[in-house]
């Protein structure tokens, strides 16, 4: 008995003294908290959606396998992703109520809040979802030049909300028609007064460069910056509820006779990207190779930064001539869709991840922009001869527009998993190391100096990757059909 109480007694003593000896001063480096990389997972399934978790950091020696290394190579400097604040858009955002509205645009657009989303695009006039067809020159002649009232009263609210919640966000702009006074028919002559088809005349390149350049200098004026700008939006596109039919030729003679110079005269650093079309050029044998064409003319050229791309034909393998080619040329992602054609969450979150936004900015690209922020749950509204069977990047039911009613479609989370890990100038990073069938990863450095990485695992099992650099290792399990994405800092 006496033992007994002996050794109760010994180990009580024992403990405290433990206790004691294990209390450090604050400052003490085994106090601190261990490093850790946050982790946001997006399963096929659906049963993890921006799902947050954290890994440990470890130290380099601790990853064994799996490991993911730098080579020292930079590629590009990333400038963002988001959506397209279309009219429709702005409509079914202002049928929200303030509270709500400003909550899921935080939720978007903001940094320390939310996603941080980075780059939006807009249409210079009306598009197939707006509220109706028009320019900002309806009459002819740029004296009637003026703000739409339509813009002013759904797009400039959204921007000025967006704005005062990340005033970093930047711009790429498109419109779908040239002013009707403006278009010829198929013979350059004939006047064309339909919103669909026929072509810019070239008797009216100037009037239309000037009509760029107000419309810039207008929306600067108001706080919007107008990063790029695009001349037409789907150029070999007639059918459109909006559209303008511009070849190559026709495009590459506007830029050098009209609207570069305009630009030059007027000192816009805003950048013309050419084409904003499908990789496979419509199939227009005549087309192929669209942005070749005006960067192999040099007066054409020398106003270029770079060209557009969509993909409702064709493969994101045509960059990689693109890039080849021309490397001094930008490349950007401006518009895909999703809707009652193609449709399946599990499918389009993984084969647009992997195609649109690591086949993008894996040959070089600077940005994604996909379709409609916000449409309702009907794909409303949309103009006739427009897409009646479209999906937005989110649904809202309007029976209520209440914040609760919105529907995260895949778009949504391909477009989180980059913006929320890259951070404008991100800079894309050589690597080495483990490859897996299925398994895609790109690595990052922020401005900030943290670490980011996008991982897409097509696989039916679980995937694991480490990122060891001379400090760490972040040691990945990426789940079965997901898409991850990760930050650190070291």
């Amino acid at each position: 008995m006496r033992l007994t109480r002996l050794f109760v007694l010994l180990t009580v003593c024992l403990a405290a003294a433990c206790q004691s000896c294990g209390k450090q001063p604050q400052d003490d480096p085994l106090e601190t908290d261990d490093p850790e990389a946050k982790v946001y997972t997006t399963s096929a399934d659906g049963t993890r959606l921006m799902e947050e978790g954290t890994v440990r950091l470890k130290m380099p020696e601790d990853a064994v396998f799996y490991r993911v290394t730098l080579t020292g190579e930079s590629f590009q400097a990333v400038d963002g992703f988001g959506l397209a604040i279309t009219q429709a858009s702005c409509y079914n955002l202002l049928r929200m109520s303030p509270a709500d509205r400003t909550a899921f645009l935080k939720e978007v657009f903001s940094r320390e809040e939310g996603l941080g989303s980075s780059l939006v695009r807009i249409c210079i006039g009306g598009s197939d979802f707006s509220m109706d067809e028009f320019t900002w020159c309806d009459e002819p002649g740029l004296e009637h030049f003026a703000v739409h009232p339509l813009d002013e009263q759904y797009l400039f609210p959204i921007l000025d909300e967006i704005f005062a919640i990340n005033p970093d966000v930047q711009i790429i702009a498109s419109p779908w028609s040239v002013p009707l006074w403006m278009k010829v028919a198929e013979d350059g002559r004939s006047p064309h007064r339909i919103w669909y088809g026929g072509h810019l005349g070239e008797s009216f390149y100037t009037a239309y460069a000037e009509y760029f350049v107000r419309w810039i200098q207008t929306m600067e004026k108001r706080g919007y910056p107008i990063m790029a700008v695009t001349l037409q939006n789907e150029p070999l596109n007639r059918g459109n509820s909006m559209s303008t039919y511009m070849s190559w030729q026709e495009q590459s003679n506007l830029i050098k006779w009209a609207v570069g110079p305009a630009f030059k005269a007027a000192g816009l650093k805003t950048k013309i990207l050419v084409f904003d079309h499908n990789y496979s050029y419509d199939g227009d044998a005549g087309q192929a190779d669209y942005p070749a064409h005006i960067f192999e003319d040099p007066d054409a050229n020398r106003y270029v930064a770079g060209s557009a791309w969509h993909n409702y034909g064709g493969s994101v393998t045509v960059l990689d001539g693109v890039r080849s080619r021309f490397p001094d040329k930008v490349i950007y992602f401006t518009e895909a869709s999703i809707g009652t054609w193609n449709y399946k969450f599990s499918d389009c979150l993984i084969n647009d991840f992997r195609d649109i936004f690591l086949g993008t900015l894996g040959r070089w690209g600077k940005g994604v922009t996909l379709w409609n922020l916000m449409l309702d749950n009907q794909g409303k509204p949309f103009r006739p001869r427009g897409c009646s069977t479209c999906y937005g990047a989110v649904s809202i039911d309007p029976a209520s527009y209440s914040l609760g009613s919105i529907v995260r479609n895949s778009h949504y989370y391909d477009v989180a998993h980059c913006s929320k890990v890259l951070q404008p100038g991100a800079v894309r990073l050589g690597t080495d190391g483990y490859q897996a069938a299925g398994v895609t990863y790109q690595w990052y450095r922020n401005p900030d100096g943290s670490f980011a990485a996008l991982i897409l695992n097509e696989g039916s099992s679980v995937a694991q990757i480490n990122f060891v650099t001379d400090r760490y290792s972040v040691q990945c399990r990426i789940p079965a059909r997901s898409i991850q994405s990760v930050t650190w800092q070291e």
